[in-house]
């Protein structure tokens, strides 16, 4: 099995420590609130948000992707740091085993953040996977970054 890494990083003026929180320790409560087209839930199906627990996103109406479970395998709150592990989805997906992420939120001199993730893609042998083809996924990943920074900017006295 091949492993595919990829990266990305938003910079944000948002402190770091409200980009956790409203990312990582209360996702499952604001997202769905502030992105209710494209989230319409949630919910831990196992946990409470440590390490273990198994968090399931339910996708608004109309897509192909109707639900993704994720395992939470390490969460550290002073470091800012999550690591979790894309685990089931209501879809097969052809040349993927599973998908590993590792978000971390650094300081940046202006008192905002760098948020950066790297996801590490098992790959099925005898598959190949190309950036293209998880293209849409990144986008849709980075559009929610965007959607929480603006509604954080807006509403500096949450998560402060």
């Amino acid at each position: 099995m091949a492993v595919t890494c990829f990266t990305q990083e938003l910079t944000t003026s948002v402190a770091p420590s409200r980009m956790f929180k409203a990312l990582v320790l209360d996702s499952h409560n604001l997202i769905p609130k502030i992105a209710p087209q494209g989230i319409k839930s949630i919910e831990f199906v196992q946990g409470d948000g440590g390490a273990g627990s198994i968090k399931q996103t339910n996708f608004a109406d109309g897509g192909h992707l109707k639900w993704l479970k994720h395992r939470i395998d390490a969460v550290d709150a002073e470091k800012l740091v999550c690591k979790y592990t894309l685990i089931e989805s209501n879809i097969a997906f052809d040349k993927i085993e599973s998908v590993a992420y590792e978000v971390k939120f650094e300081a940046s001199s202006d008192g905002g953040c760098v948020c950066k993730m790297t996801s590490e893609y098992h790959v099925k042998a005898g598959a190949e996977l190309k950036e293209e083809d998880i293209k849409q996924g990144k986008d849709k990943a980075m559009g929610l970054y965007k959607v929480v920074e603006e509604y954080l900017l807006a509403n500096p006295e949450v998560y402060a």
